[in-house]
């Protein structure tokens, strides 16, 4: 039992047993009134005294001291003692769904390893996460959690990646899978490699953003701090108007009336409500988006996410799964074979999805030696010299850069142009899948009153209007270069509202300058990689587009319970104000102000946590 909850009951006890046996003795009924209010509110009157030798007057501490110390002086014994116990009751409330709130994320985001086996030798040492190295090889056995980052060499078995991405089905591994750490090993014993220091490992980073996610305050947050800190020093001024003006103005008015309406006046005044549940509400709302393997960097953000009206995606990844493979080579004046064969080793030097595809089809070891002068252009090709060949592999840009001639004819799919020795040598068309959930993720934005869904891609006219026809994006934007999407961007800025928002989806590293130049910018499937992380502001855990929509409902519904806790807290108090000023509300009814609000909307703004019901 923590040391509060045992002063409210001794307190209590004290305070109930002297209303009830009512002495006679008026000195005693104040010394039990006075050991009651000390043991319930001794805290707070020594938390006022402190704040007020640091320069911070106007504080609940202070507002509730001035309050019930003035209602002994003006012989409202009981009514002095019952303010402080109810107001310590409000506050343990508050504590108490406060802690809950954040053992809830924590338990959620309990992911932090606690040891990784290195093997040293033929041992295994139990070592700290923190003082494992890139490259030490690490054994993850069954029912541990992986404590880095890493790559698998040895074993197979199925990890449970639930506690980052919010995703119950398991995911398998095998020799050559990338691991990550927090993820649970389920069954069998794996041999990793690690890849990344634990303070850059996913489980550190993703365990820095929630942790400071509250740091990035909303709008609504802020103006409650704003409004209190103005707010507060008025509503004082204006007690002490109160109690101290209308008897010496207004003939047969007595001082211990107007002061005991000053008393609740400042009880009432307390903003607890809005400064404990406007901040409890986005706090909620980060936590359930984590649940749904949703990460937002901060309130600003989530605010932010629910006033959004256009959303743009990138294609490829985002929309797309990313998995592109060769549908079909078309060679002219060479071989098929020699083509994918030229193809392959002049794209040899890059990681593109395209490269990677071109590699993956000709599915032999390429010799860096045959290789030279690669010349990578961005947003049309390559350039190399192949055994003396000169290669030149890209899109229909890169063939009118070179003044070549080149199939002009309609191809659905991603086009490489092929020339050798400035010679048209034939075409590879290369495909990329729509991932299964994106359909759907367009219709549930639109659900969520989202007004353009938008794609911009640098693939071709053709492949991206089918896409975008098969979606059913409002619009979209083809053969654009990387500084072409910023420009479209801008176009698209212009066509919301004032206080409307814009937000972008990709991957967080090719489109890192338009994720930074949206009003939101998300990272889609960016588990892991440094740069979607750092570039997002909001980061989707898994490969699902379909995240995006949910994102948005958790924003609208937490800034929903925002304001409606702003509202009913302002309301209530503004009523209860003025019928204090007036004489027709008591300590009882300022009590209920005060503390029943808050705790009114400490349970409104819990429901920010729960996403089921989204």
């Amino acid at each position: 039992m923590n040391n509060r909850l045992k002063r409210i009951i001794a307190g209590g006890i004290i305070f109930a047993a002297t209303m009830i046996l009512k002495t006679n003795n008026e000195l005693l009924e104040l010394a039990l009134y006075l050991i009651s209010y000390i043991i319930v509110g001794g805290d707070v009157v020594l938390k006022a005294i402190k704040n007020i030798l640091k320069g911070k007057v106007f504080d609940e501490n202070f507002l509730m001291s001035v309050a019930t110390i003035g209602a002994f002086f003006i012989g409202e014994y009981p009514e002095g003692v019952a303010v402080m116990l109810f107001y310590l009751v409000g506050e343990t409330f508050q504590s108490y769904a406060v802690d809950k709130s954040r053992k809830s994320i924590a338990s959620l985001m309990d992911i932090r390893p606690d040891y990784a086996n290195v093997k040293r030798g033929d041992e295994l040492v139990k070592t700290d996460p923190d003082e494992v190295k890139i490259g030490d090889i690490i054994v993850i056995k069954a029912g541990e959690k992986i404590p880095l980052d890493g790559k698998v060499i040895e074993g197979n078995s199925i990890v449970d990646t639930s506690a980052l991405t919010g995703e119950s089905v398991p995911r398998e591994i095998t020799a050559g899978s990338d691991i990550l750490s927090g993820c649970i090993n389920i069954n069998g014993v794996i041999t990793a490699e690690v890849t990344k220091e634990f303070g850059e490992s996913t489980v550190s980073k993703i365990l820095d953003l929630v942790e400071n996610a509250s740091s990035k305050k909303s709008n609504s947050e802020q103006f409650i701090t704003k409004f209190a800190r103005y707010y507060t020093p008025v509503v004082v001024i204006i007690a002490a108007i109160l109690a101290i003006v209308p008897p010496l103005v207004i003939e047969g008015a007595t001082f211990s009336d107007w002061v005991y309406r000053a008393l609740a006046f400042l009880v009432v005044s307390c903003p607890c409500a809005l400064v404990v549940s406007i901040p409890l509400s986005f706090f909620g709302g980060i936590g359930g988006a984590s649940r749904s393997g949703i990460l937002v960097k901060g309130s600003n953000y989530l605010e932010a996410l629910a006033q959004t009206e256009i959303v743009v995606f990138d294609k490829t990844g985002t929309l797309t799964k990313g998995v592109f493979n060769v549908q079909e080579v078309h060679a002219e004046g060479i071989s098929k074979e020699e083509l994918l064969e030229l193809t392959a080793y002049a794209e040899s030097y890059s990681n593109h999805p395209i490269s990677l595809s071109l590699k993956r089809a000709y599915d032999k070891d390429i010799d860096n030696g045959h290789i030279s002068d690669v010349e990578e252009i961005s947003g049309h090709g390559v350039n190399a010299i192949i055994d003396g060949k000169k290669v030149s592999a890209g899109n229909f840009r890169l063939m009118e850069k070179m003044d070549i001639p080149y199939y002009k004819g309609e191809l659905i799919g991603t086009v490489v142009h092929v020339a050798v020795d400035n010679v048209y040598a034939g075409y590879i068309i290369i495909a990329d899948e729509v991932k299964a959930d994106s359909a759907q993720a367009i219709r549930d934005l639109k659900e969520a009153n989202i007004k353009q869904t938008v794609m911009l891609t640098g693939d071709t006219k053709n492949v991206g209007t089918k896409v975008a026809r098969d979606l059913g994006l409002d619009k979209v934007y083809a053969e654009l270069l990387p500084g072409d999407k910023v420009e479209k961007l801008e176009e698209l800025f212009s066509q919301k509202s004032a206080k409307g928002k814009l937000a972008f989806v990709g991957d967080g590293i090719n489109d890192a300058p338009v994720l930074a130049r949206a009003d939101i910018g998300i990272a889609m499937g960016g588990l892991g990689s440094d740069a979607a992380i750092e570039a997002a502001d909001i980061v989707i855990m898994t490969d699902e587009p379909s995240k995006i929509a949910t994102a948005i409902k958790i924003s609208q519904k937490t800034l929903k319970i925002a304001h409606q806790n702003i509202g009913f807290s302002l309301s209530v108090k503004a009523v209860v104000l003025v019928l204090s000023a007036l004489g027709l509300a008591t300590l009882w009814e300022a009590v209920f102000a005060d503390v029943g609000v808050t705790i009114i909307a400490v349970l409104n703004a819990f429901r920010a946590l729960n996403v089921k019901k989204i």
